[in-house]
């Protein structure tokens, strides 16, 4: 793995190379150092010269697909994690990739944001956690590991009402639902929750409903029965069963389709569940903890998420509110991160100098305590032997656009303006990235295409087709036409 002198190395393996110049963007901006592949031979070629801390990999390639990729540096590197992208989302493709010893597995389409997040996950879990164990779908959908106590850490008056109201309702059996946006720490309050229960001595299982295919939510969460489904290789025990005389977290509860909500309901009602494929009812003893950042009510008039589900999963519900409202706790925050990434580093304790406190306390947050956090990290990296954290080792060109644009209406970023905001990143997908990277290349070759794919780097077919599928959907800009 990388040490903290040197950004993570991320070798990346597709045959298109137009996505090569997109990844080879997004993740040098997050601090990682790419090396990209066309093929999985040139990918293992590249294995054997040099050494990298985790591998990324389509699955549809010509000559040496993804599974077979992971076959290969499963047997010659099993400690380098890999991560596979596919279009083909599918119950056998995931089971196959995660049972091959995939450490995730991603369908497309996918978010930038969600890209960087999964694999900086990867990139700094410990050894023991990446490392190819017979169980890795059981590992990537739900964890349950030993942990340093939880803090939840903040001074604003709505921070100390949450840890106060914690200890009081901790040692029931009632279920909570905590809301709040993506990143505001609802994952370390359910721990301080189950930290402070009774059920403190058992396992903790976190599962985010979100990360997985729709097909796969049952299975992950009830467990299955070998032949179950295609894939289903071996009997899979889920999340209510492993986390049974402990704690269940159900992160994202509303992405849960309604079929699995009605089954959900049930086994908060019996205390009892089925696996896929099996006749029989298996009892458990577990606490279950909900996570939603959407819009609740909206949910419930449109459908999407059973009224009565929400009554029973909010026993005792908690709100986590944004960063943006209690820029107070930026600096406490700030200093916590500090502490924690100073000590995984083995670096000597840091401070941060005035000025860099000061923008961080004027930005908006819209990634909230988690985007501290990483901007924190890369801080105390750059630093490195260095007792001050700058404003410079954070507050990179990324950062700095995301500022000035964070505020901007969407309609000022769109893809028909002159700029066609490829250096916010944040929240798109990457075909959405790879689409404004063509519609910048067109106009800058006066709608060349062959100059634009000569720009690009990829051949002129591959651009003629993308940007007759763009017409045909009416995404091409009226001044490209």
């Amino acid at each position: 793995m990388s040490t903290s002198a040197n950004p993570h190395r991320i070798l990346v393996v597709d045959d298109e190379r137009l996505l090569h110049n997109v990844l080879q963007r997004l993740l040098t901006r997050h601090g990682m150092e790419v090396t990209s592949c066309i093929s999985g031979q040139e990918a293992l070629d590249a294995l054997s010269r040099e050494s990298f801390d985790l591998l990324l990999t389509d699955f549809q390639m010509p000559e040496m697909d993804g599974f077979e990729l992971l076959a290969r540096v499963r047997e010659r590197y099993p400690a380098l994690p890999v991560v596979v992208i596919t279009g083909l989302a599918s119950v056998q493709h995931a089971v196959q990739a995660m049972s091959s010893g995939a450490v995730d597995y991603l369908p497309k389409p996918f978010s930038t944001d969600e890209l960087v997040a999964r694999l900086q996950k990867h990139l700094t879990a410990p050894p023991a956690e990446v490392a190819p164990v017979a169980a890795a779908p059981r590992r990537s959908a739900g964890r349950t590991e030993a942990r340093p106590a939880s803090t939840f850490v903040g001074e604003h008056p709505s921070v100390r009402q949450l840890r106060s109201l914690v200890p009081r309702f901790a040692k029931s059996k009632a279920a909570v639902f905590i809301h709040g946006e993506s990143g505001v720490g609802k994952e370390v309050l359910a721990r301080l929750v189950h930290e402070q229960s009774d059920r403190a001595a058992g396992p903790f299982v976190a599962l985010n409903c979100a990360n997985l295919p729709k097909e796969l939510v049952e299975s992950h969460l009830f467990g299955h029965k070998k032949g179950a489904f295609t894939g289903a290789v071996e009997d899979m025990a889920g999340a209510f069963g492993r986390a049974s005389g402990g704690t269940l977290l159900l992160d994202e509860i509303t992405e849960v389709s309604p079929d699995v909500q009605a089954k959900l309901l049930r086994v908060l009602q019996e205390g009892e569940f089925q696996r896929v494929g099996s006749e029989k009812t298996e009892k458990v003893d577990v606490r279950v903890i909900a996570t939603s950042n959407r819009d609740l009510q909206q949910a419930i008039r449109t459908g999407q998420f059973r009224e009565d589900l929400f009554h029973r999963l909010a026993v005792f519900p908690l709100y986590v509110p944004p960063l943006r409202e209690r820029t107070s706790d930026v600096p406490v925050l700030a200093e916590a991160f500090v502490a924690r990434y100073c000590t995984q580093y083995g670096l000597p304790l840091k401070t941060l100098d005035a000025d860099l406190l000061r923008r961080l306390e004027a930005y908006n947050w819209p990634g909230n305590a988690r985007e501290l956090g990483n901007m924190i990290h890369r801080g105390v990296v750059l630093a490195a032997e260095r007792t001050v954290v700058t404003t410079g080792d954070v507050l990179n060109e990324f950062f700095l656009d995301g500022l000035q644009q964070s505020t901007a209406p969407l309609s000022a970023r769109s893809a028909d303006t002159d700029d066609d905001g490829l250096e916010t990143l944040a929240g798109l997908t990457l075909a959405e990235i790879e689409r404004r990277m063509i519609y910048r290349a067109l106009r800058e070759a006066n709608s060349n295409q062959e100059k634009a794919a000569e720009a690009l780097g990829i051949c002129a077919r591959t651009i003629r087709n993308k940007v007759k599928r763009y017409r045909e959907e009416g995404l091409l800009p009226a001044s490209l036409q």
